[in-house]
């Protein structure tokens, strides 16, 4: 909107917009937002390149024609020589001096920056060839087939004894829960009173992960009571066909659970 009155040779006001702008890019926390200041950057950017091409500078252009010319002078032509030299240009090298160009180039390296070269102090080092890498002979295929076999047997040795572990946690889980039970059926066993561990949140995980196993399996159900709150309670041993009806209509849910709502 203030294109023209930034565009202004005598107008701050594009310096004091980006200043603005630094201000607030201090306080961006969110990607719209850094969307928007690249976005100005752009803008900005534009303009200014703008108002640059509009200042008028003193400086005079380069003259290639009159560079030649000192350069020419400066590596040693004899203007008195040319005019009475015969106008050939079979003549090598024309009416510069012999050491022209060894003049000119004494003179540049004083205004490049040259890294300085590198000596030996004692020589350079001495080439040995390199050393030959020993040969690693094969194994033979029935070595390598036999270690092969022997990994994943072990990997699977593993995994069983996880399994085992965990099936035996989720018998003793059980247990529990038909003791209760069985001491007082009348009396709602709470969910949460039933896995959460007050003084460990992994096991309370653990407690949680094992009692799944037992809603899966059917083994356990859990319900609401009155106050909206879940119960478990062990299922009765019935029939293969009423167990297979009922899986129909077992359901998982899964619940979150964290430090603070464990606490």
């Amino acid at each position: 909107e203030n294109r023209e009155a930034m565009l202004n040779s005598k107008s701050n006001r594009l310096t004091e917009a980006l200043e603005e702008a630094n201000k607030l890019f201090d306080g961006v926390c969110r990607a719209r937002e850094a969307a928007l200041d690249a976005q100005f950057l752009v803008i900005a950017s534009n303009i200014g390149k703008e108002k640059a091409n509009e200042l008028h500078s003193e400086m005079s252009a380069f003259d290639s024609a009159a560079f030649a010319e000192d350069l020419l002078t400066f590596m040693g032509i004899n203007r008195t020589e040319v005019e009475e030299s015969d106008d050939s240009e079979d003549v090598p090298g024309g009416f510069l001096p012999s050491d022209a160009w060894q003049t000119m180039g004494e003179e540049a390296p004083k205004y490049f920056r040259r890294a300085p070269t590198f000596h030996y102090m004692m020589g350079s080092f001495k080439s040995e060839p390199p050393v030959p890498k020993q040969r690693i002979e094969r194994q033979k295929k029935a070595n390598r087939g036999k270690a092969e076999r022997a990994m994943p047997a072990q990997l699977k040795k593993m995994e069983e004894s996880h399994q085992e572990a965990t099936e035996k946690e989720v018998e003793r889980i059980l247990r529990i829960l038909q003791t209760h039970f069985e001491n007082d059926p009348d009396t709602p066993i709470s969910f949460f009173d039933f896995v959460i561990d007050p003084n460990s949140f992994a096991h309370t995980v653990e407690n949680l992960f094992h009692v799944s196993f037992l809603i899966r399996d059917g083994l356990a159900k859990t319900k609401l009571d009155e106050d909206r709150l879940p119960i478990i309670e062990p299922t009765k041993p019935s029939g293969r066909g009423e167990e297979d009806s009922r899986a129909g209509e077992r359901n998982q849910v899964v619940i979150s659970l964290d430090e603070r709502e464990w606490k």
